[in-house]
């Protein structure tokens, strides 16, 4: 695990992390601040509602990708192609203004000696997105953790998702989709390997739409 999610883990475990009375007083004074009042019914149990979405929207600092990706397998049967999956729904939030990211994440890797189960694949992406983020460092953590985890010989990573800080507020433009990558191994040095993985998701697409 590298130093950035190892920093990410950290903070749950601060034995100075607030409580949760104290994340619900928080909610009371944005609340007020956004020129509302609290104390009216509509809004009194507002703050332990938001708390609770904050823990699942946020779950992903107290999960641990390394842990998911404990057990591998290492009978392939010779398999050494590629394994993708396409269109694994995330849910993020911008760190830098708490909005949502929303879109899907297009994993593929080529195994050495070892593959995983493929649900924990999708389980990395979500861990990662469930965190206060950047698209960008989200795209590299989970390439790496998964190249880590299974000596792979390459790992890619595709991301596609629209950001509401751009689409919901100061530009607004609700169109715009951002799309990150990050290759490892033979994915970044064979174009032929990033093209079959690039022409696989543009079907994956198409069948979708």
């Amino acid at each position: 695990m590298d130093a950035h999610n190892r920093d990410a883990l950290r903070v749950v475990s601060n034995k100075n992390r607030p409580t949760r009375e104290q994340a619900e007083e928080a909610v009371r004074t944005l609340i007020a601040w956004a020129g509302d009042d609290p104390t009216r019914e509509g809004l009194l149990d507002t703050p332990k509602r938001v708390a609770k979405a904050w823990e699942e929207w946020f779950s992903g600092y107290q999960a641990d990708p390394a842990e998911e990706l404990s057990r591998v397998f290492e009978e392939v049967g010779g398999y050494d192609d590629l394994v993708l999956l396409t269109n694994i729904d995330v849910e993020s939030h911008c760190e830098h203004h708490l909005a949502p990211i929303l879109g899907v994440a297009h994993v593929a890797y080529l195994p050495k000696s070892k593959v995983v189960g493929i649900s924990k694949i999708a389980r990395v992406v979500e861990i990662f997105s469930k965190r206060m983020q950047t698209q960008e460092t989200m795209t590299a953590q989970i390439a790496n953790a998964l190249m880590d985890a299974m000596d792979a010989r390459g790992v890619a990573v595709l991301v596609d998702a629209k950001h509401q800080c751009m689409t919901t507020r100061g530009v607004h433009h609700p169109n715009v989709s951002t799309v990150t990558t990050t290759f490892t191994g033979e994915f970044k040095t064979n174009d032929e390997l990033r093209g079959r993985f690039l022409r696989h998701i543009d079907r994956a697409q198409v069948v979708q739409r």
